[in-house]
């Protein structure tokens, strides 16, 4: 899962990234002017922001962390530095990000920040899935900013279910969209968090 990147900086994308408060402000300002983040401006992206807000805002008031989870987290013993590619329109990086900030808030070594994709090209195309710029995308960094780990841009059963839809597309991409978020919503973040416990040990 972790690959190492030596010749690049990863520290100034961290220092100029967001907090995830900063991040869910930029979205509702965003929302207010009726627009996204990133170039394109497609009321479609617009609509799927509205959403995705309130599916983080949702996330941000129901996530309790596991019982393994929470001791994986108490492992921690230096400082680390968590970098989120991610943008607003994206359903993936809505779903997952809450407990992203939710691990952060829980620990005091843990300090999260957010950059957004289009406007990160260069760091995002260092951390690709299958050649795509798929996000979210998740950073783990010691305090020197030399990468631990990465995760993202899903866990691994909905990763499996976008492989197995580009592999074999028998449904409309709208129709796949709301069975994935679908599962999500059942999942309500278990399988994120089992593999975060496994990682994080």
């Amino acid at each position: 899962m972790a690959t190492q990147n030596t010749a690049f900086s990863l520290s100034p994308f961290f220092t100029k990234g967001m907090d995830y408060e900063t991040y869910l402000a930029l979205i509702h300002e965003l929302l207010s002017e009726g627009k996204t983040s990133g170039p394109n401006q497609q009321d479609d992206l617009v609509a799927y922001t509205k959403l995705n807000l309130q599916r983080m805002e949702r996330l941000n008031k129901t996530i309790e962390l596991t019982k393994p989870l929470l001791k994986a987290l108490k492992k921690i013993a230096s400082p680390q530095n968590w970098l989120v590619i991610t943008e607003a329109w994206c359903g993936d990086a809505a779903q997952n990000i809450p407990l992203l900030a939710k691990m952060a808030q829980t620990h005091p070594y843990i300090k999260l920040k957010l950059v957004l994709r289009d406007e990160n090209h260069e760091l995002m195309d260092k951390y690709l899935t299958h050649g795509g710029r798929a996000i979210p995308k998740l950073i783990v960094m010691d305090e020197q900013f030399n990468e631990l780990y990465t995760w993202g841009p899903r866990p691994a059963t909905a990763q499996q279910m976008v492989n197995d839809f580009k592999a074999n597309p028998i449904i409309e991409y709208d129709a796949f969209k709301t069975q994935l978020h679908t599962w999500y919503a059942k999942n309500k973040t278990q399988l994120q968090q089992e593999e975060f416990a496994k990682i994080i040990k």
